[in-house]
């Protein structure tokens, strides 16, 4: 047996030694177990806060209706634990990244703004040639025979 022995007496697990076995209803679909030679693992699904309490396995004495109490057991504490409301706190994600993204966009409008504006008054090296094509320099330049 598998027994809830100290909030609630109840029986939650009965196994024969000829693995017949007896689930109760309270775990009906809340409970797995498997059994090798003479070791049981017992696996509790979907715990409830009224689940609580201390589990012993327990056997019974051949012959009489008494049964004998394998150690100290096992203290399961069960703890409610509130859901929260996500759908608020998703929306604020949601703003809080479009807001980055906008400021992200108008970081790099300014940088290209301004590399650009430098650009346009930088001064601009002449790749231009001058000719001096006044009338003192150009009497010179001929060549008289």
């Amino acid at each position: 047996f598998l027994l809830k022995t100290h909030m609630q007496r109840e029986k939650v697990l009965y196994v024969s030694s000829q693995n017949a076995s007896t689930i109760f209803p309270a775990f009906a679909n809340r409970l797995e177990y498997s059994k090798q030679e003479k070791k049981i693992v017992i696996t509790l699904h979907n715990l409830q806060k009224n689940d609580s309490d201390i589990y012993v396995c327990a056997g019974v004495v051949k012959n009489s209706s008494f049964l004998s109490v394998n150690r100290s057991g096992t203290m399961m504490l069960i703890k409610e634990v509130e859901q929260t409301d996500c759908s608020n706190s998703s929306w604020d994600i949601y703003a809080l990244i479009i807001m980055v993204a906008l400021l992200v966009f108008a970081l790099i409008c300014c940088i290209l703004y301004f590399v650009n504006r430098m650009k346009y008054f930088q001064k601009r090296k002449s790749n231009a040639v001058y000719e001096d094509m006044s009338y003192s320099s150009r009497h010179n330049t001929l060549i008289r025979t």
